[in-house]
């Protein structure tokens, strides 16, 4: 129980650090909300909203994991994975998203966004772990979404991991449409030289 109870703490700490206190450091030293998505009803907005959901979704689910008991068994946990191998596996791919992806928005300084920010002009960031991915903190979190899993494997683990790397596919190929009208050549050679992912 007392490990299921560290895995919620460390959610929040994640949610928190990645999204909470980097954007509210960012507001406060250039002015700019990092929170570009909108109620918009084109591709962007409905991928805010999908990305809204899915946090949601992740918070519920570890909640009732760490909290609710037999309420879990709703869950249609995979027993047949709940080995401590892969939780250990799953614990280590959750603590590496995290230094990740902070080290990624941390080179991204302010040129950090969540979604597309058409209001504010920003620099294309091609160094530190932007030379090795063009989007690494993507692929932190979908690294922590396997790590979740891992760790709690049931149905709805699964589902929060398949729907966001559904969503983050769909908003890499609107931010690389974006980045490119934006930047023009110097996007399109960086894409040349670095791969999507790995």
């Amino acid at each position: 129980m007392t490990s299921r109870i560290y895995l919620f703490a460390f959610l929040v700490l994640y949610f928190l650090i990645v999204f909470v206190v980097r954007s509210w450091l960012l507001w406060k030293r250039t002015g700019v909300n990092p929170f570009t998505f909108d109620d918009t009803d084109d591709a962007h907005g409905y991928n805010g909203r999908l990305f809204k959901f899915i946090v949601a979704l992740e918070v519920l689910i570890v909640a009732i994991y760490a909290f609710g008991g037999e309420v879990y068994e709703y869950l249609l946990p995979f027993w047949y994975l709940e080995h401590w191998e892969l939780q250990v596996a799953g614990w280590v791919f959750l603590v590496l998203s995290l230094v990740w992806t902070f080290t990624a928005q941390l080179q991204m300084a302010d040129a950090w966004r969540i979604g597309i920010d058409t209001k504010n002009d920003t620099e294309l960031v091609a160094t530190g772990l932007f030379s090795m991915s063009r989007n690494p903190i993507f692929l932190g979190i979908i690294l922590a979404d396997i790590g979740l899993f891992l760790v709690a494997p049931n149905a709805f683990t699964l589902l929060i991991g398949v729907l966001s790397i559904v969503v983050i596919q769909t908003q890499v190929r609107l931010e690389e449409a974006y980045l490119t009208t934006v930047h023009g050549e110097d996007y399109i050679e960086y894409r040349k030289r670095v791969r999507r992912w790995l």
